[in-house]
């Protein structure tokens, strides 16, 4: 698990936005995960993808390194979000954007909007 361990903590300290999740963000392979990438996309976020699915070690590591037991898993600056509901209720409330901002990460604020009038 070290190993693991460390490619991860390497992952997730390389990119301003790293998502672990099952599939791609170009081919989701769960509901889930499908839905943080959706918003990611939509928004205009650039970020690292990491499919689970590829690598058993990385599947179960990411789940004892962030201490959660569910993928995908949202890291921002090398910080744990969360997963998919707390990243959906992120970007509904505007948390999502604050986050960002204070993070210096880019995406489309009319997207991130347009995602909260069509759940309003």
């Amino acid at each position: 698990m070290t190993d693991a361990k460390t490619r991860i903590d390497e992952t997730v300290k390389s990119a301003d936005v790293v998502l672990y999740m099952k599939g791609t963000k170009e081919m989701p392979q769960c509901g889930f995960s499908s839905r943080v990438a959706g918003v990611l996309n939509f928004m205009g976020v650039e970020y690292t993808d990491v499919n689970v699915l590829a690598d058993e070690e990385i599947r179960a590591g990411i789940k004892e390194y962030s201490d959660w037991p569910t993928i995908p898993q949202l890291y921002v600056k090398g910080e744990f979000v969360g997963g998919c509901d707390i990243i959906t209720e992120m970007t509904l409330s505007g948390e999502l954007d604050t986050l960002f901002d204070d993070n210096g990460v880019g995406y489309n604020k009319e997207a991130a909007d347009q995602i909260r009038a069509a759940n309003a």
